[in-house]
């Protein structure tokens, strides 16, 4: 699909379908809150553990593990382990890893580009009224 490509196709699968629930799998790992701070981070090449978990502000050791894990398990992360003492842990993307950065940026670019009228739609929807409300003099009101 290209990005002005905004048809679905007729014969949409169901949800349940192998296929759809492989790709919802996918779009779960790497729309988790940490994985795409992760594989920001990685886009300049190899990290330690310990320099990912200073990085990413508030991200625990548990769901920084956690979250490597599962990018690793994905094939979007590699984890290389030297046998020093202490014990070196490096991260990196892995060449399908990188194919992620180019719709990854894209999505932050339009983030970053529709934050502020993003940001003026939820005043706009926190300020109005429901349907079944009237606002008079400040004052919301339920309609019976």
């Amino acid at each position: 699909m290209s990005l002005s490509h905004t048809d679905l196709p007729a014969d949409m699968p169901a949800p349940d379908a192998g296929g759809c629930v492989a790709t919802r799998e996918i779009l779960d790992r790497i729309g988790d809150k940490w994985s795409l701070y992760i594989v920001a981070m990685l886009s300049n090449g190899p990290w330690r553990f310990n320099e990912l978990k200073r990085g990413i502000d508030g991200i625990s050791q548990r769901m920084l593990t956690l979250t490597l894990r599962g990018l690793e398990r994905d094939g979007l992360v590699t984890r290389t382990m030297y046998p020093t003492i202490p014990p070196r842990v490096d991260y990196e993307l892995t060449n399908m890893g990188r194919t992620l950065l180019k719709p990854v940026m894209a999505l932050v670019n339009w983030a970053n580009e529709n934050q502020i009228a993003i940001a003026q739609a939820h005043k706009r929807f926190d300020e109005e009224p429901e349907a079944d409300q009237v606002l008079v003099q400040g004052v919301v009101y339920q309609r019976r």
